[in-house]
């Protein structure tokens, strides 16, 4: 499960976020701290899981401890995520 959620957050940050269709974005790769999403974006990340797998995320997870790559966004979700 946690490479579909992988897969489809890569999906929508490179097409919707960062309006690249050409990028792959590694599992791993920071994405608040290495620059590529700001905090804007965070929000519409956050919509997103929300929305596709009906996890709540708080506002203060909004942040690159919790929030700066695929994997770690992918393990939040698998935890929140509605069953």
């Amino acid at each position: 499960m946690k490479d579909e959620i992988v897969t489809q957050l890569n999906q929508y940050i490179t097409t919707q976020i960062l309006k690249r269709t050409d990028k792959t974005l590694n599992p791993n790769e920071p994405l608040i701290s290495g620059g590529l999403i700001d905090s804007f974006s965070l929000v519409d990340l956050a919509l997103f899981a929300e929305q596709t797998w009906g996890a709540r995320i708080d506002d203060t997870e909004l942040n690159a401890q919790t929030f700066d790559s695929l994997n770690q966004l992918a393990e939040l979700i698998e935890v929140r995520k509605a069953n």
